[in-house]
C-alpha cells in the first residue's frame, strides 16, 4: 500500500499539511504522557505504524517537540501526521482541573480528535484520571452504559491472558453496573482477543453462590440470567491460572488486585535477581537458568498487550502504562486500539446494551 519511507527533512511539510489518507485506521497518539514521553512513545507509534500499512497516525504535542524527535527517523510520511498541542498534563495534576484548564494538552487535543470524527482511536501514557474524565466529558458514554469500565488484559501463567473489568474507573458499583461490565469485556474479549466463546466470571471470596455482600449476590443472580458465558464465581488466586477468560468486579478491589499482581510479580523477579547474584556460584547457576528465567518473565510482561480500553465510553480511548516503553505502546495500537476499531468494538457494546434494555422492559 502505502510503503515509501521518509526523513524527516524530506516530508516535514507533508507531515504538517496533507489530506486524509483514504481506508485506514486513524490512531491520535498523545506523545506527551507517561514517564518515558516523548521519545518512547514516538518510536512505539513508528513502530506500529511501520508494521501495519492501513493505519495512519497522528502524533499529538507541541510541534516544536515532536519534530525534534523525529528529526533523522524513516516513516512512511503519508500515513504520519504531527499534530500541534501547546499543553500537557502531568501526573501529578488533579484529574478535574486538569481537563478544564488545558483544553489545549496533548491529551485532551488526542480525544477532541476522536470526538470531531478526526481519529478513530486515541491512546495516552499520561494521567490515568484526566483520560477517564475527559473521555466522560467531551465523548459521552455509549447509550446505555451508566459507568465506563478500566479493562486491562492480563497475562495468565498458561501463556494465554485474561480480561479484567473495572480496575479503577469505579471505585463503587451496582449489580447492573457489574452486569454491563460482563457484557462489555465479553465483546472485547470476543473480538479483539479473538476468543471465540468467552466464559465470564465474578470475583468474590468463594466460589459459592451465597458469599460475598449483597452486590456482588445480586449480580451473581443477573449475570446468570442474562449473561450467555457466566461460569460463576472466581477467587484472586484463580484469576491468573486462567479459570475465566474475563473477570468483574468493581473499580477498587480490581485496582487492589491488579496492583498486588504487580507489586508481587516485581518482587520476585527482584528477589530472584537478588539471589542469583550473591555470589560466583549463583551466577554461574543464573546463567544456565536464564534462558528459563527470560521465557518465564515474558509470560507475565504487560508489554505484551499495552493498553487498557476504557470501555463503555462513545470514544474509543485506550490508557497506556505509565511506564510504558516503545514495544508496550506498539503493542497498545497494533493489538489493542487497531482490533478495537476494526471489529467496531463500541458499536457492538451498542447493539448488545440496546439488546439487554429490550430484555428488562
Amino acid at each position: 500500500m502505502l510503503s515509501r519511507e521518509v526523513s524527516l527533512q524530506e516530508s516535514l511539510p507533508v507531515l504538517i499539511i496533507t489530506s486524509e489518507v483514504s481506508g485506514v485506521i486513524r490512531a491520535a497518539l498523545d506523545a506527551m504522557g507517561g514517564d518515558n514521553a516523548p521519545a518512547e512513545i514516538i518510536a512505539g507509534g513508528l513502530l506500529a505504524v511501520n508494521e501495519l500499512p492501513d493505519l495512519q497516525l497522528f502524533l499529538v504535542g507541541p510541534q516544536d517537540v515532536l519534530e525534534k524527535h523525529l528529526a533523522g527517523k524513516s516513516f512512511p510520511a503519508e500515513r504520519v501526521k504531527m499534530v500541534h498541542a501547546p499543553e500537557v498534563i502531568g501526573a501529578d495534576e488533579a484529574p478535574v482541573l486538569a481537563v478544564r484548564r488545558k483544553k489545549d494538552s496533548s491529551m485532551m487535543k488526542a480525544i477532541m480528535m476522536v470526538h470531531d470524527g478526526e481519529a478513530d482511536v486515541m491512546l495516552s501514557a499520561g494521567n490515568t484520571g484526566a483520560l477517564m474524565a475527559g473521555s466522560l466529558l467531551i465523548t459521552g458514554r455509549l447509550e446505555g452504559v451508566e459507568r465506563p469500565a478500566l479493562t486491562v488484559v492480563a497475562p495468565t501463567f498458561q501463556g494465554g491472558n485474561v480480561v479484567l473489568l473495572d480496575m479503577g474507573a469505579n471505585m463503587d458499583a451496582k449489580a447492573e453496573h457489574l452486569l454491563h461490565y460482563g457484557l462489555m469485556g465479553k465483546i472485547y474479549a470476543r473480538e479483539v482477543l479473538g476468543k471465540k466463546n468467552p466464559s465470564v466470571a465474578l470475583l468474590n471470596v468463594g466460589q459459592e453462590r451465597i458469599k460475598g455482600s449483597e452486590q456482588v449476590k445480586k449480580a451473581y443472580s443477573l449475570m446468570q440470567d442474562y449473561l450467555p458465558g457466566f461460569a460463576g464465581n472466581v477467587e484472586a488466586r484463580e484469576v491468573l491460572y486462567g479459570a475465566a477468560d474475563v473477570v468483574i468486579c468493581d473499580g477498587f478491589a480490581g485496582n487492589i488486585m491488579l496492583k498486588a499482581i504487580e507489586g508481587v510479580a516485581a518482587g520476585i523477579f527482584a528477589t530472584l535477581k537478588e539471589a542469583f547474584t550473591a555470589s560466583v556460584f549463583t551466577k554461574l547457576a543464573a546463567a544456565v537458568l536464564l534462558p528459563a528465567l527470560k521465557k518465564a518473565r515474558a509470560k507475565l510482561d504487560y508489554a505484551e498487550y499495552g493498553g487498557a480500553p476504557l470501555l463503555g465510553v462513545a470514544g474509543a480511548c485506550i490508557k497506556c502504562h505509565g511506564s510504558s516503553e516503545a514495544r508496550a505502546i506498539r503493542s497498545a495500537i497494533v493489538t489493542q486500539a487497531y482490533r478495537y476499531v476494526l471489529h467496531d468494538v463500541g458499536g457492538q457494546i451498542r447493539q448488545e446494551m440496546a439488546g439487554l434494555a429490550k430484555s428488562h422492559a
